[in-house]
């Protein structure tokens, strides 16, 4: 379940002294630098019964502390951003995964930063942006890429954006290991280590997203975001058990290839002076024959000039991959197979409810703290997941001449 992201923008303010309907020959234009941060804290709570790690039955009890900050500094001719975070994941499931068994609850942790820069063109209409970094667990590292491009049309109506990301993953163990602090081999289940099931250890994923957003009029915007991924690679999770009908047991198998497909269309849509109402609908095909419909709905209410509530819902209905069957179910004959539940037929359910207050408060003479928001969902699917969601989000900006 992933999370977050920030809102950009450059500010320019502009000087102007007028004498008698003559233009001062003195005129400047100002521009003030910004550096906005943010500070989020996000904190998820999981339980369930159908683990793909001990093959598609037992706890998927789990717990994840996700702290994560984000600083960027706006001035005249572009943006620098830098993001960073860590999850701390504790899991009743992870001791079966790793090579270290040591109690009925282990602990794990990814940590990530991204660094972008970007730069504005044809009088600030056109900005284009480029941006790497890493993320590292015990048993993977990926090293994205991501190129995008964004257009203002001359009326300030339409928005398109182009955005195209590369992920480059190994997805061997050891990282995170003390003796070790280097990856070494892929994990597999304990009583699974006899051989090698897999003959590469590397993931590459590549996603191309279009977005655009058009002014319908005062009171309507719409918004299409289409985008198309593949992955080639590594694409089984080395970990996941998969018992047959036989009794057999063996390591989950998947294509080494896949291509995704993401089609959604948005309205938001501003009812009074008090209230917005945002609608999603987003479709969801692969090559592995998963469908996803999904339906999101927020509604924003406006309670007091510095104070916003926003309850929300999420509802979705997926039917599942060719290559899932529950326990004990696949054939050997089989070529490809998993109890991965993620990729079974279920409907999933989400509620939550945000509230944001706007404070707007000079903390110094160049430091203001905009607003803090908090937020939770709850989230059920039909197989028997349920998650507690819970955010907080601080939002400040400097201002530098």
């Amino acid at each position: 379940m992933k999370k977050k992201l920030i809102l950009a923008g450059v500010l320019i303010l502009c000087l102007m002294k007028s004498k008698a309907q003559v233009k001062d020959s003195s005129f400047r234009k100002s521009t003030v630098k910004k550096t906005e941060i943010d500070l989020v804290y996000n904190q998820y709570f999981q339980d369930g019964h159908n683990s793909a790690v001990t093959g598609g039955s037992g706890t998927e009890k789990l717990t994840v502390y996700s702290p994560f900050f984000s600083i960027k500094h706006s001035a005249k001719n572009g943006t620098v951003q830098f993001k960073g975070g860590a999850d701390v994941i504790s899991s009743a499931s992870t001791d079966n995964i790793d090579f270290v068994v040591s109690s009925a609850s282990r602990r794990d942790m990814r940590t990530y930063a991204n660094l972008n820069f970007g730069k504005v063109f044809l009088n600030e209409r056109l900005q284009v942006n480029a941006g790497t970094g890493f993320s590292v667990e015990s048993d993977y590292t990926s090293i994205p890429f991501e190129l995008s491009a964004g257009l203002l049309s001359k009326n300030k109506m339409r928005t398109l954006n182009l955005t195209f990301q590369m992920y480059s993953d190994d997805l061997r163990w050891g990282r995170l290991n003390s003796d070790l602090r280097k990856p070494t081999k892929l994990i597999y289940p304990q009583e699974l280590r006899n051989k090698e099931w897999f003959d590469t250890y590397k993931r590459k994923s590549y996603n191309v997203k279009l977005s655009i957003r058009q002014v319908i009029n005062k009171r309507n915007i719409l918004g299409i975001y289409p985008e198309i991924s593949i992955q080639e690679g590594l694409l089984s999770t080395p970990f996941h058990r998969v018992y047959f009908n036989n009794g057999d047991l063996k390591v989950e198998n998947l294509p080494d290839q896949r291509i995704k497909g993401i089609f959604g269309i948005q309205l938001n849509s501003f009812v009074g002076k008090k209230t917005i109402l945002k609608n999603k609908l987003e479709y969801y095909t692969d090559d592995f024959g998963i469908r996803n419909l999904a339906f999101d709905h927020e509604t924003s209410f406006k309670i007091r000039p510095v104070l916003i509530l926003s309850p929300n819902f999420r509802l979705s209905f997926q039917k599942g991959s060719r290559y899932f069957a529950p326990k004990d179910q696949h054939s050997v004959s089989e070529m490809y197979y998993t109890s991965d539940y993620d990729l079974s037929d279920f409907q999933t359910t989400q509620v939550g409810l945000s509230g944001r207050f706007i404070a707007g408060k000079n903390l110094s003479r160049h430091f203001s703290w905009n607003d803090v928001k908090l937020a939770y969902a709850f989230y059920h699917r039909s197989n028997g997941l349920n998650a507690h969601i819970l955010s907080l989000v601080f939002k400040g900006v400097r201002y530098n001449k």
